[in-house]
């Protein structure tokens, strides 16, 4: 029970019901195929729901399970401590649970004969492929993101119920942001959640894979970290 583990663990759940919900509507002979975008986001919705109560059980109070809000929150806050151990843990956890999403639609792979849809289930991808466009894209709702949680655990809305709701409070933003800004990039808002999937994609014996698309990949791992950090900026200023 440490912050390491929660942070890894809660990054581990969160990837793996996240990715799962892709894999779930997109590949070919699942029972979810082509349910389309509003399962998708609610899925990732419970996806963060899930990941932080895991990272809590397990030892991680602030349950960021994502480097961009550990950064934004270094910032605001002067402390960049907790990078050095909550990144590593969030990496290692997102790269475990794409590995446990291969595993479990392991079937459905050989069944899904476009490569797009394969790497779509580890990683994210642009609707219209246009760099700062896209990179504006995960800066908005990165900010959106970590502003939001920020405000959820501020001290102005801090009460026992509120604080209670905090995690339910932040999956229903994570929703709000997929149905209102997902259609652009995929709301990858979490540089772990993109980068170590599309690592494992590239490693993985995945029939008729394809590349992993590693020219797009700097974007939400870049947008996120100055969405992130930009944040920080304007909470500590104000």
């Amino acid at each position: 029970m440490s912050p390491f583990l929660g942070e890894l663990v809660g990054t581990m759940v969160l990837v793996l019901l996240g990715d799962g919900v892709v894999a779930n509507v997109l590949l070919g002979k699942s029972k979810g195929q082509n349910s389309g975008w509003i399962v998708i986001a609610t899925g990732w919705a419970f996806a963060v729901l899930a990941g932080v109560f895991a990272a809590i059980a397990l030892g991680s109070p602030d349950a960021h399970i994502n480097p961009a809000v550990t950064l934004g929150f270094a910032v605001s806050s002067g402390d960049y401590s907790k990078i050095t151990l909550y990144l590593p843990a969030q990496l290692i956890g997102a790269f475990l649970g794409a590995m446990l999403l291969w595993l479990h639609y392991y079937p459905h792979w050989k069944e899904t004969p476009d490569p797009g849809l394969k790497l779509a289930c580890f990683s994210t991808g642009p609707a219209i492929r246009s760099a700062i466009p896209n990179l504006i894209s995960e800066i908005v709702g990165t900010a959106v993101l970590v502003l939001g949680v920020a405000s959820i655990f501020s001290k102005a809305a801090d009460s026992g119920a509120t604080h209670g709701l905090g995690p339910f409070l932040v999956a229903a933003l994570v929703w709000g942001i997929g149905v209102s800004l997902g259609g652009t990039t995929g709301y990858a808002i979490n540089p772990a959640r993109d980068l170590m999937p599309r690592l494992a994609h590239s490693l993985l014996p995945i029939p008729n894979k394809g590349g992993s698309d590693w020219s797009y990949s700097w974007i939400p791992v870049v947008g996120p970290l100055l969405g992130g950090a930009l944040v920080g900026m304007f909470l500590k200023v104000i």
